[in-house]
């Protein structure tokens, strides 16, 4: 089993740090995941987007409340979270995606 690094950008974190405590556990725990798991597969929680850069992003959503877009390096083994935000504002980011 490859084990990848997840790194967090600072606005993401920073989101991350302004959620209820409760909320903040949630969303940790998924995204630790990403650490063993960070490719989309089995459940609709991890999805493949392609970004108008034609740079690969992934989705992941988290507890029917939030989203994380991130990106995976295998050749690094890093998962470097992009954004983190409310699964309504990761709506209106999806305009820079497409699903492939």
């Amino acid at each position: 089993m490859v084990n990848f690094c997840v790194l967090i950008d600072e606005d993401a974190q920073e989101f991350l740090d302004r959620l209820p405590k409760k909320s903040q556990t949630i969303v940790k725990t998924k995204l630790r995941i990403l650490e063993t798991d960070p490719f989309p597969g089995k459940g609709g929680d991890k999805e493949l987007l392609n970004s108008l850069n034609h740079k690969e992003v992934y989705r992941l959503h988290i507890s029917r409340s939030y989203t994380a877009l991130y990106r995976i390096s295998s050749q690094e083994k890093t998962v470097k979270i992009l954004w983190l935000g409310t699964i309504g504002q990761a709506h209106n980011k999806y305009g820079l995606f497409v699903k492939r």
